[in-house]
């Protein structure tokens, strides 16, 4: 089983696919029943607009709130360090420092604020990366949409920044992709870039699993069924687009066909806790 990084899914079929694939590779159902569109052909329809971003400063003071007074002496140290420094070249180790004792006190999203300040003086692809994934990681659990709108911005502005020095990377477009999807609620966008990836190289097994699952979630299992078969084409024992080519069939009314794929998934899983939660999910439908 493979880890996953990216958009995760909802209702039975993200429960399991949290528990054993990490979940991440598909946007929930929009509250209002709408789902956003994604097709093979690159079709897709953005969904509502994401909400206003937060700002800065309300984010900051938010964490700043939540921080006991030997914490917050430590920050505001750090911070006047900061102020008193003119030589910029020197700023990103102190940026770093300064994310650093926010994360260590459990202030992430103040902390991704300052690792992205670091990465964007250091100007690494390394570092870009490293921080727009920690804002990506940050979305699920926002707290509100304003906040997930503004994460979502500034990883989408991280991971553009190291595609400019490595254009090549189908990792950091990936996450872009799941950024635009996730975050910003720009379908479009991250669909395209995914379409790039598998256009230019058929075998990307990560990109095809992202379509075929975004292609479920917006109930387009024949499209879907078309990714998973290609990813099992290439890794005939890849469990993850085992399972969700079952879920496929399961969507287009096919359930012998599903369960047929659930149990090929568990005997390939081969772990008791996974047999046990897809037993009660195919006795949920059969």
């Amino acid at each position: 089983m493979r880890p996953a990084h990216y958009i995760t899914i909802a209702a039975a079929i993200g429960l399991i696919a949290l528990l054993y694939w990490g979940g991440n590779t598909v946007p929930p159902a929009k509250k209002n029943g709408e789902m956003p569109m994604a097709s093979a052909e690159g079709g897709a329809h953005d969904g509502p607009h994401a909400a206003k971003a937060a700002s800065v400063d309300s984010i900051l003071a938010a964490s700043r709130a939540k921080l006991p007074q030997h914490a917050a002496e430590e920050v505001a140290a750090i911070e006047n360090e900061i102020k008193a420094m003119h030589d910029s070249s020197r700023m990103a180790s102190v940026f770093t420092r300064l994310a650093k004792t926010w994360q260590q006190h459990k202030q992430m999203p103040a902390a991704a604020y300052y690792f992205a300040k670091a990465a964007k003086l250091e100007n690494s692809e390394k570092s870009l990366n490293f921080a727009g994934q920690f804002f990506l990681d940050l979305i699920h659990d926002a707290g509100s949409q304003e906040i997930a709108t503004w994460e979502a911005q500034e990883a989408i502005d991280c991971f553009k920044r190291a595609l400019v020095i490595n254009p090549d990377n189908d990792t950091t477009k990936m996450a872009l992709a799941a950024s635009y999807i996730e975050g910003t609620g720009e379908t479009m966008q991250g669909v395209q870039l995914l379409l790039g990836i598998t256009r230019e190289k058929p075998d990307n097994v990560p990109a095809t699993l992202m379509l075929g699952r975004l292609a479920i979630q917006s109930g387009q299992f024949d499209k879907a069924i078309q990714r998973f078969e290609t990813v099992l084409k290439i890794e005939p024992k890849n469990t993850e687009a085992m399972y969700f080519l079952a879920e496929a069939y399961k969507g287009k009314g096919n359930k012998e066909k599903a369960i047929e794929l659930f149990e090929q998934t568990k005997k390939i899983v081969n772990n008791p806790d996974f047999s046990r939660d897809i037993d009660q999910y195919i006795n949920s439908f059969k």
